[in-house]
């Protein structure tokens, strides 16, 4: 397999918002980004995804620009920009940019044109529809609930917004909207960022009629089918890489709601013409249920190995996989697929850190996960900031499809805030994260899990993901060695076996707080294998074990 550096790095994300406040006004900023980069450093990640810090009247906490050009003023100048990369460049950290070309917000001065006549300039930019018979041009829903259209009294007709209707979804079958995202991309990579993280980029490509869709709970048309991975998604993304990302030496990732192994080949086929990998939801979507992400569910561990050994098998040679449990969009993961129980917390961190790290694909750390931050004891819809969880709660208990106390547990449980705490530094006010008063509370456990009583203890959580990440380094199976997934009808075990060049890897991850007897595979037997990895410090490995509550062990032979 072809060897590339972006194979072979971690990615640590920030949410800027939350990750650390130089100015005491209670919101994270880049600033107080450069001043943890030598954390980062010692912990040893490779490469910073940074989560929007354009310019935004920030209805979706950033993810609306109104200028791509321009930093929003919470964060800092482009002086501070700047500054941060030049720092993290010195200590050898790349820098990606978190690319949101679907929509724009409505107050960025294309869409301020936009709707100002039919004849305008700028009018095709956006889309823009008469209605049907008094109403919406379709029966699509937005994302954030409510249909996906706002109508306009000023032009009498609607505009699209697959997201808030604050977010318009750009044109992008205008190949003006095209060349002019390009430029704006062109000119921060001339900047000097390293790489590209492209908002729900598989859904630039609209099918034309925009057709009605499904209804389901909500009362709305599904749009998925005519926006996901649509007819023109891969022709406008092989132009980006022709115009753009081929000029530079890029990691690219683009998050592609509704992908397929089968789409994901395309999007990012080792072929170089498009992007280096997709973020898939498969996983994630495991305890979706019947109303969508809203309910209690586990994730049941033989649909996860089935979804995850699938992606390893079948990108194999093909096409290459990222590797997540979490990012700002999702719960905490120690809360969602370990025990957060102050017993097992470090523990089954430990394991879901090991059973993510030793698989093919490049992987991705939320801020935080490496601390084993947890879901925050939510007491009140006050305490909530995500216009998805807030929005949501309104609408499924207005219209009697659960009832309120249901639906404060499941945004409690499955919301996008439970990320977006801030991140818990040490044990003083706040947590460390700042002077002031925090855009959203602090978990109370602070006091307990901090970067600071963990940098001091050895065997932490923090020092076992630096080993992780070590490894990766040391070892040229964890990243191109093949996959092999073994037990897999077991709700209780994710064992895996990895080779490269006459090297085998055993991964084994107990995700139970049970005790559960593991028999070696026999073509392991006689041989003898070194540990790489244990979250219970195990050194030797007997054809038969007695695996402890949560254990992960990595075992190269």
């Amino acid at each position: 397999m072809e060897k590339a550096w972006w194979k072979e790095s971690v990615v640590y994300q920030i949410y800027p918002r939350s990750f650390c406040d130089s100015n005491g006004d209670g919101i994270g900023d880049l600033n107080g980004i450069t001043e943890k980069l030598e954390y980062l450093k010692e912990l040893g990640i490779d490469v910073i995804w940074l989560s929007p810090v354009y310019q935004s009247p920030n209805d979706d906490n950033g993810y609306d620009i109104s200028d791509y050009r321009k930093i929003m003023p919470e964060f800092g100048t482009m002086a501070d920009y700047d500054r941060m990369l030049q720092k993290a460049h010195e200590l050898g950290i790349k820098i990606m940019m978190d690319l949101v070309v679907n929509h724009t917000s409505d107050e960025h001065p294309w869409f301020v044109e936009s709707r100002k006549s039919k004849e305008n300039a700028y009018r095709d930019y956006y889309i823009w529809r008469d209605g049907k018979e008094g109403k919406e041009p379709n029966n699509w829903g937005g994302c954030f609930g409510g249909s996906a259209w706002k109508y306009d009294e000023g032009t009498d007709q609607y505009y699209l917004h697959l997201f808030s209707e604050k977010q318009p979804d750009l044109n992008w079958d205008n190949p003006r909207v095209r060349k002019e995202v390009f430029d704006m991309m062109i000119w921060w990579c001339e900047k000097g960022i390293d790489g590209l993280r492209m908002d729900v980029i598989s859904l630039i490509s609209k099918t034309p009629g925009l057709p009605d869709g499904t209804v389901g709970k909500s009362g709305y048309g599904d749009f998925g089918p005519y926006c996901a991975n649509g007819p023109k998604v891969h022709e406008y993304l092989q132009e980006m890489n022709r115009e753009v990302l081929s000029r530079y030496d890029l990691i690219t990732v683009g998050e592609c709601s509704g992908v397929t192994v089968e789409e994901a080949k395309k999007y990012a086929s080792l072929s170089g013409k498009e992007l280096n990998m997709v973020f898939q939801f498969e996983h994630m979507d495991l305890d979706g249920g019947e109303s969508f992400k809203w309910n209690h569910k586990k994730i049941p561990l033989t649909g996860l190995k089935q979804i995850m050994s699938k992606w390893q098998r079948e990108l194999a040679g093909k096409a290459w996989n990222s590797l997540y449990w979490c990012n700002h969009d999702q719960p905490r993961m120690l809360s969602r697929m370990g025990n957060d129980s102050p017993k097992y917390r470090e523990i089954s961190a430990k394991m879901l850190g090991t059973c993510l790290h030793m698989l093919q694909g490049t992987p991705y750390i939320y801020q935080g996960e490496e601390l084993g931050m947890t879901n925050y004891p939510f007491t009140s819809l006050e305490e909530f900031r995500d216009i998805e969880s807030i929005n949501a709660y309104h609408e499924l208990t207005e219209k009697g499809v659960v009832t309120p106390e249901e639906m404060f547990d499941y945004i409690s449980y499955k919301g996008r805030d439970n990320a977006r705490t801030p991140m818990q530094w040490d044990d003083s006010p706040q947590a460390g994260f700042t002077a002031g008063t925090p855009w959203i509370p602090v978990n109370p456990n602070y006091r307990e899990i901090n970067a600071k009583e963990q940098m001091e203890r050895a065997d932490s959580v923090f020092y076992y993901y630096k080993k992780l990440i070590r490894l990766r380094k040391e070892y040229k199976i964890i990243v191109y060695g093949d996959y092999e997934l073994l037990l897999p009808d077991s709700e209780e075990l994710y064992v895996y076996l990895r080779g490269y060049q006459g090297e085998k890897l055993l991964t084994i991850c107990n995700f139970t707080e049970k005790e559960i007897t593991y028999r070696l595979p026999e073509e392991l037997f006689g041989l003898a294998g070194e540990v790489l990895v244990s979250n219970y410090g195990r050194e030797l490995l007997d054809k038969k074990i007695l695996l402890k509550p949560y254990e992960a062990i990595a075992v190269l032979y």
